[in-house]
């Protein structure tokens, strides 16, 4: 066998290995000896580039590239489905179908359906050629490249009689593993969570990266074939057509030939779901024939032929074990459910905050209850009941604590509020520490190699006990914590250097000062230029400032007449932190071409970072604001742009620009 049979070869071994992994979750072969025959490839595809297919397996990793998405129109149109919520709601419309049939039976096809983001694959000749996010129904995204490193998507079909051109619809999906490593990368990083795995799959696919996209492991599931010459008259025979061809179809596909099949097939996935690898919210009944879809026809919004079933969110009941009671670095008392391990939405729950002591009132939640626990498709779980048959005699009520878990300190209530807090600031452990943590932050001082832990250890060695610290650390202080080396230690010294630099805006932030974020925190800097102005302002200059008000301003005065406070200032103004707003900041706009325009930022971006733009923004008179609303004038929007975010601008028809537009109205190309 010569160079180019066997790379002909080793490319159709290597495609029906990936086929057998990602598809059928069969693997024939250990991932050393894939990784081996691929490698063999490289090999001989680096020595023979005029043998060059874009379709090779060693393709499928994705380039560094960066290219922003052009848009396509649909061949057909991506229409949503009707949804119901009950068995009654689902009968009903079989009933309807029956009837519009004028007595032709109907069978129908039930399926699940997927949480994740609609996809439309065009196949030519055998080969895939273009991928389209469902975008408004009408048209959307090309994310061609982005889909080609979804290994369950073939690149090159197998088997026969496939028809010459077609487009087959599915759900690109992020399995519930790779979703808890993506969302556990994300929070050693210090980057927000992704909701639930159907955002973080329309996130990933959006990246303008797709090296990074093939990291991730995004998965498919295809479930509708169309084209003109399709190999059958009935979408069930179809389906398994297409997944002898290569495709990854659902096992879940069933034919259904009366109400009662309809039923046992709802009743039997509400539960079975659970056990699933992936995040479903509900499942699809479709009639079978294509010549009654095409009898039944459309409304102006969805198929009559087809109905979406959604389930009820997720819920779960499960023992409480105890209550503890969680000390923040603000010091507000928070409770947490400790519970009997229970799987919900994928995941093992062990833990659930019940916010506050009202919340734990109002549920009246007693020793060892059984409580329903409840996702609904989002990180956090909440406790939203509880079952009283279950109550154990003479059980008592779970009572909020009356002094600080950590330090014994009595308990104070927020005037006004919900929250009980700790007010010893200087000597309860969990309060230094989540501020240490707060301080070396992202967003804050982003000093790198500092997280949780770390922080923990360096104030229970006495090395920190407040952020000014960590400027009179020594390689050889880092060295005598467990974990630390020289190189480890002098990465923490260097980020502490660098940190002297961060903007004096982040610098406020870092402080701890109670409800001044992120936001605020740059508007009081940019208010008062320097610390030693911000350090004498009186309340009513204080609550004048945009968005504080006397509550915040109140919290800002009191914070800085505290002595500890005072001399962490001044230690931190000796290591050389940056205490004034930057000179071409403080000189205020540079033009008044953004003047009176709001902007919300979304994304990831090429030419300059989120913080730079909001900076532009507010250099050319423009403001910048958190969320989404009519009175937004425009949104800029980088790679991974939150899809929520996205729908509700598309809904209020607000501008959304890229950042060539964006530069173009600042005049800054």
């Amino acid at each position: 066998m010569n160079d180019i049979e066997r790379i002909d070869a080793l490319r159709d071994e290597l495609n029906r290995h990936n086929y057998n992994y990602y598809v059928l979750n069969a693997p024939t072969i250990s991932d050393h000896d894939f990784d081996m025959l691929m490698k063999e490839l490289e090999k001989l595809e680096a020595a023979h580039p005029e043998h060059d297919d874009p379709d090779s397996p060693t393709r499928r990793v994705g380039s560094d590239l960066n290219t922003g998405f052009e848009q396509a129109a649909h061949l057909y149109p991506m229409l949503s489905l009707a949804n119901t919520y009950s068995i009654d709601d689902v009968d009903a419309w079989f009933k309807r179908t029956d009837e519009a049939l004028m007595g032709q039976q109907a069978t129908v096809v039930g399926e699940m359906k997927f949480d994740g983001t609609g996809i439309s694959l065009i196949y030519k000749h055998g080969r895939l050629i273009r991928a389209v996010t469902r975008g408004d129904g009408e048209k959307g995204d090309i994310v061609t490249d982005n889909v080609r490193t979804i290994r369950s998507i073939p690149l090159k079909l197998q088997g026969s009689g496939w028809p010459d051109f077609f487009e087959i619809r599915g759900e690109i999906v992020l399995p519930w593993a790779a979703f808890d490593k993506l969302n556990a990368e994300r929070e050693a990083a210090g980057e927000p969570l992704f909701a639930n795995p159907r955002n973080a799959a329309a996130g990933t696919l959006k990246l303008l990266n797709p090296a990074e996209v093939g990291r991730r492991g995004l998965d498919a599931y295809l479930y509708y074939l169309l084209g003109p010459d399709l190999p059958f008259d009935n979408h069930y025979d179809n389906m398994m057509a297409a997944r002898s061809w290569g495709f990854k179809v659902s096992d879940a596909m069933t034919k259904l030939e009366s109400i009662e099949q309809v039923d046992s097939f709802i009743n039997y996935w509400d539960k079975a779901r659970k056990e699933l690898p992936v995040a479903t919210d509900g499942l699809v009944f479709k009639v079978n024939s294509l010549r009654q879809q095409l009898n039944l026809g459309f409304t102006a919004k969805s198929p009559r032929w087809a109905v979406a079933y959604k389930f009820a969110a997720e819920r779960a009941l499960t023992r409480l074990r105890f209550v503890s009671f969680d000390v923040g670095r603000m010091g507000i008392i928070t409770p947490v459910a400790n519970l009997e391990p229970v799987l919900l939405s994928g995941t093992i729950v062990k833990r659930a905050s019940m916010h506050n002591a009202d919340i734990v009132k109002a549920l009246d939640i007693h020793e060892h209850d059984m409580l329903y626990v409840e996702k609904g498709g989002e990180i956090i779980p909440k406790i939203t009941g509880v079952e009283l048959s279950e109550r154990l005699p003479g059980e008592p009520p779970i009572v909020f604590v009356s002094h600080c878990p950590a330090c014994n300190t009595p308990l104070v209530r927020v005037e006004g509020e919900a929250a009980w807090v700790c007010p010893n600031k200087t000597g309860c452990a969990p309060q230094i520490i989540g501020r240490i943590e707060h301080f070396v932050g992202r967003r804050m001082m982003n000093i790198d190699g500092i997280g949780e832990e770390t922080a923990s250890a360096l104030f229970s060695h006495g090395l920190v006990k407040t952020p000014a610290d960590l400027y009179d650390l020594t390689p050889f202080d880092l060295m005598t914590i467990e974990g630390f080396a020289a190189k480890s230690a002098q990465r923490v010294i260097d980020g502490i250097a660098a940190s002297r630099e961060v903007p004096f805006e982040r610098v406020v932030f870092a402080l701890s000062i109670p409800y001044v974020g992120e936001t605020t925190a740059k508007k009081v800097a940019r208010a008062a230029k320097d610390i030693d102005r911000l350090m004498n302002m009186s309340t009513a200059e204080l609550a004048a400032i945009e968005d504080v008000g006397p509550r915040i301003a109140d919290a800002i005065r009191n914070f800085f007449t505290d002595a500890d406070n005072l001399l962490m200032i001044e230690r931190l103004r000796a290591a050389g932190v940056t205490m004034a707003v930057a000179d071409d900041i403080a000189a205020g706009p540079v033009s008044d071409a953004l003047e009176g325009k709001s902007f919300v930022i979304s994304g990831v971006f090429s030419k300059h970072s989120r913080d730079e733009y909001k900076a532009l923004i507010e250099a050319h008179g423009g403001k910048n604001v958190g969320s989404i609303s009519k009175k937004t004038d425009y949104v800029l929007a980088g790679e991974n742009m939150g899809p929520a975010k996205l729908e509700k601008a598309q809904k209020l028809g607000i501008p959304i620009i890229n950042e060539d537009t964006f530069l173009t109205m600042i005049d800054k190309q």
